[in-house]
């Protein structure tokens, strides 16, 4: 009989998974484990990341060989969309720097889950046989990103307590470095499938910008559900960083009193923002558009306003046009003018006007202008964004096309994003 064959955790995530022709099927995300009245938890599968971002389930039956920096399957993989169920759990995304206690020479020590071993049998089962510990209770807030100094060691999981109790407190450090790739909505899809606890904590250990980038990709209730798990001034501040339109959907969505409560936290521009968009039904352009859309004057360069567009932190749906206007500057601005798009900038000299390039053609909305004929305005035109002005021809902001998607698809499209195989299960 062959040797048993062991591995942790850490080194399986990020791991090509390949079928037996040498294809590649995707990249090992996480691995689901289950503690019933075993001894060891026993090892049902692994996460896999596929085309498209999918995460789908892959039964350790299926896999056969974890070796050589890579892991081969059958090549019979469920395209279905992974969904954790309530009795498993997946290690990197909940094991990994939980607390226990660790039975060791010195006795009973309490310790932080650094990794966690994973051994398939002679009879090809797989099962959690070792864990590796870091001494002392996981670090917290700007202490993780420091050097670990408390001694590491690898106990059997016979010698372990507390690994399937989730801690009041868990850090996300961990977790967070395996999601470092993803882009904000992937990341916001891989943290709507965790259990919510562990949601909220990986919601806590973001930055703002990260944060706010990942609730914008959120379904309505998740987002409610993680801003009501900051604290009051974080809340506002991620308000505060998030698209004006997103985040006066998201005011609309609280209570009145709460609403008031974040406005008067935040900066009173963006306060101000936001309360002249909460004024418009969110079916209308007013209650569409954001109030942050590229804006210059006549007088600036193609130069100046293609530096302005190359910003790394501006949409990419704001990026492909240029509003003109007189000052000011801010919406509500000075006189519409016109505007410019990209491809426009691209073909003309640097040191021009834009000005002097003008597309008046396109018909700016009022702010009453309802989702559909907005809607039409956009495909007609073939355009990205479209103006919304003020009955005395001022700029008040602009409405983008991903901005009526988001209004045009299904309710719940956000957490149907993937197709579901009826049926299907992926046990």
């Amino acid at each position: 009989m062959s040797a048993p064959v062991r591995v942790f955790v850490a080194r399986l995530a990020g791991l090509d998974v390949f079928d037996p022709l040498g294809d590649r099927v995707g990249r090992v995300r996480d691995v689901v484990v289950t503690f019933g009245l075993a001894r060891r938890p026993r090892v049902l599968g692994l996460v896999v990341e596929v085309a498209g971002k999918r995460r789908v389930f892959v039964p350790m039956t299926r896999v056969t060989s974890v070796a050589g920096g890579q892991v081969i399957t059958t090549g019979l993989v469920n395209m279905r969309r992974f969904e954790q169920r309530h009795t498993e759990t997946l290690v990197l995304a909940e094991l990994i720097e939980r607390l226990i206690t660790a039975r060791t020479d010195k006795g009973l020590v309490e310790a932080t889950v650094e990794d966690i071993g994973i051994e398939q049998d002679r009879s090809r089962d797989w099962a959690v046989t070792k864990v590796f510990c870091r001494e002392g209770r996981p670090p917290a807030g700007l202490a993780r990103l420091g050097r670990r100094r408390n001694a590491t060691f690898v106990v059997p999981i016979e010698d372990v307590t507390g690994l399937q109790l989730a801690v009041e407190q868990q850090p996300a450090g961990r977790l967070l470095e395996a999601y470092e790739d993803f882009k904000a909505a992937d990341l916001a899809e891989a943290i709507s499938d965790l259990p919510t606890k562990r949601r909220l904590e990986v919601a806590a250990a973001l930055d703002d910008e990260r944060l706010a980038d990942v609730i914008e990709e959120l379904p309505e209730e998740a987002q409610i559900e993680v801003l009501a798990s900051l604290q009051t001034e974080r809340a506002a501040d991620i308000l505060e960083a998030m698209q004006p339109d997103d985040a006066a959907d998201l005011l609309a969505e609280l209570p009145q009193e709460q609403q008031e409560q974040l406005l008067m936290l935040m900066e009173p521009d963006e306060a101000e923002d936001l309360r002249r968009l909460l004024a418009y039904d969110e079916n209308t352009a007013g209650g569409l558009m954001t109030t942050e859309p590229v804006i210059l004057g006549p007088e600036a360069s193609i130069a100046e306003a293609l530096a302005v567009v190359r910003r790394e932190e501006l949409p990419t749906a704001l990026a492909t046009t240029v509003f003109v206007t007189r000052g000011p500057h801010e919406t509500p601005t000075g006189k519409y003018l016109g505007m410019v798009h990209i491809q426009r900038l691209l073909r003309e000299p640097p040191h021009a006007a834009i000005g002097g390039i003008l597309d008046k053609e396109v018909d700016p909305l009022g702010p009453q202008v309802q989702l559909g004929e907005v809607a039409r305005r956009l495909a007609t035109y073939n355009l990205i964004a479209v103006p919304v002005l003020d009955e005395s021809g001022h700029l008040l902001g602009a409405v983008t096309v991903d901005d009526v998607l988001d209004h045009i698809l299904p309710e719940h499209w956000r957490e149907e994003r993937h197709d579901v195989v009826p049926g299907v299960s992926h046990g």
